[in-house]
């Protein structure tokens, strides 16, 4: 088992004087059970539920009181009731609403036990009536491995080590760059990490690919309202792939011929399987964001491993020679955001793009970036930095002075100038430094 970050997040969590039953969201396969099974080294005891199994999911239908459910669990697990040093584990929670129901008790009457439930599709799946008692859980989200999560995989402790290193030293730049196209290339979905770092080889983890993806396909049965809208969340997921960082419009997505409520209404609930994501633009350059649900978002996909093969681009990656060029440099892009997101536990954590308001004059910002209630705005972008206009106008309208530019160059501060002369710092970071963003803006900010 590879280690996660989230299991640092789960030590927090279980160390909070207030703590609740944990929700852990996350899509197919990102690894929630085995990010469990991990954390669950730390207890003298773990007892662990999985509701696909019918034995299992009866406990907690047929009980007629909590005290019944609660002894029934550790009678059928032969484990002791000691409430501290217990992990208590409920995967795949979405198959019994009486689970759901129950776990306000576990925190109402048994708040030292500490309980994480996971499973996929929780919203779409559980009975409209039913819902997770508010106040008596908390969340947290699990997403693909990220880049660092990759190389602590692979055992790659001296690039570790340099990426840990502030500021950068450049000698190590071109290894880490080719690491970070090997990554970028495969993605982040356990699975496919495993395999290729056990075989080194790129053609050994086409066929798990696709049967991930038929595995996504197959899950439709047990979402969709009817088989008219089945027909639609499949489409979606056969071509959503292609549209990785692109901006979409509803009505007629991907020559469907489909009407704009029935697609917008079918990726709303395909969202909510954390299997991609509508990003939203703003026209905002300072804190609160506000999105404009109104313009055409962004799509965002689960993991840009997924989105290559199935693409069929992963030739392109491979043999090209700037990643910020492949697929018109949305792949760079798409990459960048699920660093982004990868940082986050949040499962309501927003990712945003700029745009200007004024119609007639088009400018857009990739990412911002949230850094201590200031909008950062983030580019991913090839080529020379005088040429990064939509930057030039957002920091005019903004209160920051302080930009990103991620691309496949060396790590490196320039003093510069917007069009309208307002000075500002451009800081430049290679594409594998993505992990580390927060910590040189803190950097640049202190040195201003």
């Amino acid at each position: 088992m590879y280690n996660r970050s989230i299991i640092t997040e789960l030590e927090k969590w279980y160390k909070r004087t207030n703590r609740k039953p944990l929700i852990l969201r996350g899509a197919r396969q990102v690894g929630k059970t085995t990010a469990v099974n991990l954390f669950a080294l730390q207890f003298k005891q773990f007892v662990s539920l999985n509701l696909d199994m019918p034995e299992e999911k009866r406990i907690f239908e047929e009980a007629r009181s909590f005290e019944e459910l609660y002894n029934s669990i550790f009678f059928l697990k032969s484990a002791s009731k000691v409430e501290e040093g217990t992990l208590l584990f409920i995967d795949e929670i979405q198959n019994s609403p009486a689970a759901v129901k129950n776990l306000r008790y576990f925190y109402e009457k048994h708040p030292r036990l500490a309980v994480i439930a996971a499973g996929s599709l929780l919203e779409t799946l559980i009975e409209k009536e039913i819902h997770f008692p508010v106040g008596r859980v908390e969340y947290l989200a699990l997403r693909p491995f990220s880049f660092y999560e990759f190389l602590e995989a692979g055992e790659y402790a001296k690039e570790l080590e340099a990426i840990n290193t502030i500021p950068f030293p450049n000698y190590a730049h071109e290894k880490l760059l080719s690491l970070f196209r090997t990554y970028t290339l495969i993605g982040g979905m356990p699975e496919i990490i495993k395999l290729y770092l056990e075989k080194r080889d790129l053609t050994e983890i086409k066929k798990p690919i696709t049967d991930l993806i038929i595995a996504y396909k197959d899950d439709v049965e047990k979402y969709a309202q009817n088989k008219s809208s089945a027909r639609i969340l499949r489409f979606i997921i056969d071509n959503a792939f292609k549209f990785a960082a692109e901006r979409i419009t509803f009505n007629n997505f991907g020559g469907s011929g489909y009407r704009s409520r029935e697609i917008s209404e079918a990726f709303r609930l395909l969202e909510k399987t954390m299997l991609l994501r509508l990003v939203y633009p703003t026209t905002s350059t300072r804190m609160p964001i506000i999105t404009k649900n109104k313009m055409s978002p962004k799509l965002h996909l689960l993991d840009t491993g997924l989105v290559n093969f199935i693409s069929g681009i992963e030739k392109e990656i491979y043999i090209g020679n700037d990643l910020t060029d492949v697929y018109k440099g949305k792949i760079a892009e798409h990459i960048i955001g699920q660093e982004l997101l990868s940082a986050e536990y949040s499962p309501e954590t927003l990712i945003t793009f700029w745009v200007r308001e004024k119609r007639q004059a088009s400018a857009e910002i990739d990412y911002l970036y949230n850094f201590n209630g200031k909008l950062v705005p983030v580019e991913v972008k090839s080529g020379a930095s005088g040429k990064l206009k939509s930057l030039h106008v957002f920091l005019d309208n903004s209160e920051m002075d302080i930009a990103v530019r991620f691309f496949s160059g060396k790590y490196s501060i320039e003093e510069q100038k917007t069009l309208a002369g307002k000075k500002f710092r451009l800081i430049n970071l290679p594409l594998f430094l993505s992990p580390k963003i927060k910590e040189y803006i803190t950097l640049s900010a202190h040195n201003n």
